[in-house]
């Protein structure tokens, strides 16, 4: 049974697993074979996509589908297929189905299911990426490790690389041997289709012979990085006791105009006479929609006239078959129809569409797309090609210049093929747009918000061969699934990476923190640890004293004066419990009428535990609001904790003010407990909560 979760848009929804109670059988009489499946899960995050609205029923034009990331697949197999549970077999089988249902079904691949005519659909079938996001994957730090000698008694070091995930999109660094602080210095241009809902995962290995140990992983949420257009940040890695990685994220706007381009070039400093390498300025994509009247294949003798006049015949002349040499020896002659494949390259980057079999008239509805150094010196060329006979059957290029001066950088039109028939056509529609990184005016005191979620899937999950992985991946034919493995620049130190980030050594106090405390970057390596099981002492000693230097500001602030009902303000929270992460997430908005602490206001941020658990480990912060009685947070954390567990709990969230070291300005601004035990929490509520002294007042605003 699938379960499904509405979004807070109508436009879609979306489904977090699905258990089919199936049974199939095969047999094979003759050779006394059976095999079956009796039973398939997939567990994964699928987005269903209801657009366009349109006034008559059934109300929306067409149904897309996809998932966001590679889903988990487990199948249960019976009879002789039992084989491929075995270990060994079982990872390389469900590797293979992974790499099917990604090809169709995985991000950007989907299926559209048309609901009204073609036309009002149209623009279904053209989609245009939502952004592009470039990964300066440029160093790490203290990493693990792995590597030993002597049985075990001398401990070396690792042989570190990067496995990079953007849906299904897969991109493998370079090995840097026998090194615990990589430079890798590697660029990757990922296309994102769908922020809302994506991540860039990333997972650091330490290469081995046989299999490669884990060092580490790193999970982001895109959307934030969408808001903050550019991060340049060191990450603690998830999952390991020690690590930290640098990485450099630009978010790309696609732009519909040119006007931005020569800046653009000179920004990734775009060499004239190299224009096919380097950082991406632009990106093309290309709808492959269908072709007319391609060319027979013409079988039969050397003798029966010119290439050139079998091809204004509408014929193709091909002699590399057996079915020649059999024509040669019996006189016939022999026409059929091809079954026609398109190539498509700009520079040496190349893609192909599937192959259309036994037709002239072949239909597609393919995308793909290309990313762009140089489009004023650079050309798109297609060639329409037979899959048995390997010939072709026609081609046509076209100078991307020719889209700069477009209206919105587009052609929509049929392409007279050369070299083909006289009335042979290709129907495409090409767009290009402009990569533009636009940087936002930020206050000095600004605090990055992105958000590093921990992994929403388990270790043993992605533990398959991460190399057979890339393989299969980068190996698949099919419009834009193919994900080239190698970066865009890697190796040396290019003008493109500017490691201006720090380590958190030398980092000032406050610049790094991204909301969980497991992830501060701020600590050094000794004070990382995966296991933590001292509470935090300081915390609980200092509550008291706290509470009471908040209700002195209480009684300051009235001073004959009646307070309204929520003196101290109010904060706005949105929970939830998600039954397949089996955790509980919280996401922190705002807060509003918040006291000052000093004349120039507070510089507030969250604090929350799940009670009874006030183990540092089990502390999550937001990101300090300078200057500010109405900051807004927007950031999401979580608690490991299952739901009949999570039920006997109570969430502790504080605001407090920053200060410096030994400052004076630290102290409790409010304090809300909310407890847990409700049945709306699996679908989850967002309220504004009345803070409080300690807590214990009913806090809940209606």
């Amino acid at each position: 049974m699938p379960t499904s979760v509405p979004s807070a848009s109508q436009r879609w929804t979306w489904v977090n697993s699905f258990v089919g109670n199936c049974e199939i059988d095969l047999e094979i009489k003759r050779y006394f074979c059976r095999a079956g499946v009796k039973s398939i899960q997939i567990h994964g995050t699928m987005r269903v996509i209801l657009e366009p609205l349109i006034g008559d029923m059934p109300l929306v034009g067409a149904l897309s589908i996809f998932f966001l990331r590679k889903p988990l697949l487990e199948i249960n197999w019976t009879g002789l297929t039992n084989l491929l549970d075995i270990p060994g077999l079982n990872g390389l089988s469900d590797t293979i189905i992974l790499d099917i249902i990604s090809n169709y079904l995985v991000l950007p691949n989907r299926i559209t299911v048309p609901l009204v005519s073609e036309v009002q659909i149209a623009q279904l079938r053209f989609p245009i990426p939502k952004g592009v996001l470039r990964i300066h994957f440029i160093e790490a730090q203290d990493l693990q490790g792995k590597d030993t000698y002597l049985k075990g008694l001398v401990k070396g070091k690792s042989d570190p690389y990067g496995i990079i995930r953007v849906g299904n999109q897969i991109f493998q660094s370079k090995v840097i041997k026998e090194n615990l602080s990589p430079k890798w210095n590697e660029v990757y241009e990922a296309l994102v289709y769908e922020h809302p809902g994506q991540e860039l995962e990333i997972e650091l290995f330490d290469e081995d012979p046989d299999k490669d140990d884990f060092l580490g992983s790193l999970m982001i949420d895109l959307i934030e990085v969408e808001k903050e257009r550019l991060l340049d940040e060191w990450f603690t890695l998830d999952e390991v006791s020690k690590g930290k990685l640098h990485l450099k994220l630009e978010w790309l706007t696609l732009m519909p105009d040119a006007s931005n381009l020569d800046k653009v070039l000179a920004d990734i400093r775009a060499d004239k006479n190299q224009a096919d390498d380097g950082l991406s300025s632009a990106l093309l994509i290309l709808y492959l929609d269908s072709a007319r009247n391609l060319p027979s294949i013409y079988e039969g003798n050397f003798g029966c006239g010119y290439l050139k006049e079998r091809r204004a015949s509408g014929l193709v002349f091909c002699e590399n078959t057996a079915s020649v040499y059999r024509a040669l020896f019996s006189g016939k002659k022999v026409s059929s129809n091809p079954n026609p494949l398109v190539q498509m390259s700009v520079g040496h980057k190349a893609q192909e569409s599937k192959i259309r079999y036994k037709t002239s008239e072949p239909v597609w509805e393919e995308n793909f797309t290309f990313f762009i150094h140089n489009p004023k010196r650079q050309d798109l060329e297609v060639e329409v090609k037979d899959e048995q006979h390997q010939c072709s059957l026609g081609n046509v290029k076209v100078p991307l210049s020719q889209l700069l001066t477009s209206d919105d950088m587009t052609i929509n039109q049929r392409f007279q093929l050369s070299n083909s028939g006289p009335n042979s056509s290709l129907k495409m529609k090409i767009a290009l747009r402009v990569l533009h990184l636009e940087m936002q005016e930020r206050p000095p005191d600004h605090q990055h918000s992105a958000q590093v979620k921990r992994p929403s899937v388990s270790k043993e999950g992605r533990k398959m061969p991460v190399k057979s992985q890339i393989s299969a991946s980068g190996g698949s034919t099919g419009g834009s699934s193919v994900t080239p493995s190698t970066p865009v620049i890697g190796g040396r130190d290019e003008p493109g990476v500017e490691e201006k980030a720090q380590p958190p050594e030398a980092s000032p106090p406050g610049q790094h923190d991204l909301g969980r405390s497991s992830s501060n970057l701020l600590a050094s390596p000794s004070h990382v640890s995966a296991k933590e099981p001292t509470p935090s002492i300081a915390s609980d000693i200092s509550l008291p004293i706290a509470t009471q230097e908040l209700r002195q500001r209480l009684r300051q602030l009235e001073n004959g004066t009646t307070l309204g009902q929520s003196p101290l303000g109010q904060i706005q929270l949105t929970i939830r419990h998600s039954s397949q992460r089996n955790k509980l997430i919280v996401v922190v908005h705002s807060c509003r009428n918040l006291i000052a602490f000093s004349e120039d206001g507070s510089d507030p941020y969250v604090r929350m535990y799940l009670l009874p658990d006030k183990r540092r480990s089990g502390r999550r912060k937001t990101h300090v609001s300078k200057k500010t009685l109405n900051p807004v947070f927007d950031q999401s954390f979580d608690f490991s904790v299952s739901l009949p567990e999570v039920q006997r709990r109570t969430l502790d969230v504080a605001v407090k003010n920053s200060g410096g070291f030994l400052s004076k300005d630290k102290g409790l601004l409010g304090k809300v407990l909310v407890a847990l035990a409700s049945e709306e929490l699996a679908k989850g509520w967002t309220q504004w909560y009345d803070l409080t002294e300690d807590g214990t007042r009913p806090q809940v605003v209606t």
